[in-house]
């Protein structure tokens, strides 16, 4: 089995997580360093993907600074999205070559990270077609947002990945149309879930070591941050 190393940031805010992708990204383009699964918490930020509408952010710069939250453009897939306290965000740094050469399949398989993880807590999650992302609900119609899915690829190296709402602030969401749809988001607490996010960190890490076929190993000494045992 190939190794992944699993580490966790802790709180960190966006630009300093994205420096920490980006390094390692590169060490992979160019066959160095490991596969790495990067657990963060972010402070309060909304980022605008590759194929973002500028009609999806409705409140204005100045409004969003007033309520200390930051702005990025990134170079993820997908549109505008929130993150902040109480959410789990995960960024897997792979190098694709190593695994299948195939982008839906990868995102396809990050989805079934998350409705595992979400079922070993009594949530029934699922895909929704052609909507990327997992959801909650019965019905397409009434379904919610749980975790949200952005990627980007360079070279089939990997970085951003999901955000999971576990005890999300939801009202951050109102200044957004979240992915670009106008489906409601949720989390694991406002469906009746209360767990701690090391939990949901640990369940995380076993089922994407088991899907991508992956030995999950404490950190390389080389950066900062907490092993999820």
């Amino acid at each position: 089995m190939r190794n992944c190393f699993i580490r966790d940031l802790g709180r960190m805010s966006y630009g300093e997580a994205l420096g920490i992708q980006q390094q390692l990204a590169s060490e992979r383009k160019q066959g160095l360093g490991s596969d790495h699964l990067l657990f963060v918490e972010h402070p309060h930020v909304i980022t605008i993907g590759r194929n973002g509408h500028e009609e999806n952010l409705l409140a204005p710069e100045a409004l969003l600074r007033q309520h200390a939250i930051e702005l990025y453009e990134t170079d993820r897939g997908g549109d505008v999205t929130y993150h902040g306290p109480g959410q789990l965000v995960a960024y897997p740094i792979m190098d694709l070559r190593e695994w299948k050469r195939d982008v839906g399949a990868f995102v396809c398989a990050i989805e079934q990270v998350l409705i595992d993880t979400l079922e070993e807590f009594g949530i029934r999650a699922r895909r929704i077609p052609k909507l990327t992302g997992v959801w909650v609900g019965d019905e397409d119609a009434d379904a919610a947002k749980v975790a949200a899915i952005g990627i980007h690829l360079s070279r089939w190296v990997s970085t951003h990945g999901l955000a999971l709402n576990v005890t999300t602030d939801l009202r951050y969401f109102q200044y957004i149309v979240p992915c670009g749809l106008t489906k409601p988001v949720t989390s694991m607490e406002k469906l009746g879930v209360q767990v701690d996010a090391t939990e949901v960190k640990r369940a995380l890490s076993r089922h994407f070591g088991r899907i991508f076929d992956f030995e999950m190993q404490a950190p390389e000494p080389a950066l900062t941050g907490e092993f999820v045992q």
